[in-house]
């Protein structure tokens, strides 16, 4: 049914390898940091007894895929969400509508941009491997395969230690069903994941709501568009800027001295 990732809390040290692996591999600013933000994508956090783990849930119908109006997100035949920052114009709708909370912007830089974890999926996935945490892992907490085949491992350790874990499969049918998965033995409400969603996918209710307003979508269609154009404009000429800005601030070269033997 498409990559997924099973993370058992119950399992997880606090290592923080993951944390460490994802920033290497995706290239992102080192920081010390124990919740999601637009340069941290993967984090560990302490919460009651257990360490828990926080990335993108990779939900099966996204609903930031279907706010998001110029295309910049899209969920690939691997089960992974990924994102497309040369289209992105910075409307943050995705951050707004995420049920989970996951998308981050980035407010520190003329050139914003918002980040989540992809999986790995150009780096890895599409490669034939597995993301980089679920690799690095030391206590196999997390870890990576097929999503069917991930829920009928997580019903068994339900079954086999039904005192040990909350009787749920967390993210299993939790607005539509998503990629990753938890086990924890804490209420997950209690672990400050969101609990309390609809079961059915989000992105039905949003078009439910939308087909009813035909004029309302196609105007805001039209302003989406242009607002895209523009505001894509702008980026280029604060890119060209800046390439124009580093390449002013070189250093000419030093003057030539006196030929030797000339004139003084």
């Amino acid at each position: 049914m498409g990559a997924s990732i099973l993370t058992d809390l119950t399992r997880c040290i606090g290592c923080g390898a993951c944390t460490l692996v994802c920033k290497e591999t995706n290239d992102l600013r080192y920081s010390e940091v124990d919740q999601l933000d637009a340069y941290t994508w993967c984090a560990i956090s302490k919460q009651k007894s257990l360490y828990v783990k926080r990335q993108c849930m990779h939900c099966l119908e996204p609903t930031c895929v279907s706010v998001c109006p110029v295309g910049a997100l899209n969920r690939n035949a691997t089960g992974a969400v990924t994102y497309d920052q040369d289209k992105c114009f910075g409307c943050r709708y995705c951050v707004m509508a995420c049920p989970f909370g996951i998308p981050k912007y980035q407010w520190d830089t003329p050139l914003p941009r918002m980040g989540k974890c992809i999986m790995c999926h150009e780096k890895r996935l599409m490669k034939g491997q597995q993301p980089a945490c679920t690799e690095v892992c030391p206590a196999h907490a997390t870890i990576f395969g097929d999503r069917d085949e991930l829920l009928s491992l997580a019903h068994e350790r339900l079954a086999a230690e039904p005192k040990k874990y909350v009787p749920e499969v967390y993210g299993e049918h939790l607005a539509g069903g998503t990629s990753v998965l938890y086990l924890s033995s804490i209420p997950f409400g209690e672990l400050g994941l969101p609990t309390g969603l609809m079961k059915d996918p989000y992105p039905r209710l949003t078009w439910a709501i939308l087909n009813k307003l035909p004029a309302v979508v196609s105007i805001g269609g039209l302003l989406l568009t242009g607002a895209y154009v523009t505001i894509g404009r702008r980026i280029k000429l604060a890119r060209e800027a800046k390439a124009a800005l580093g390449a002013g601030t070189k250093r000419p070269p030093a003057p030539a001295g006196p030929a030797k033997g000339g004139e003084s």
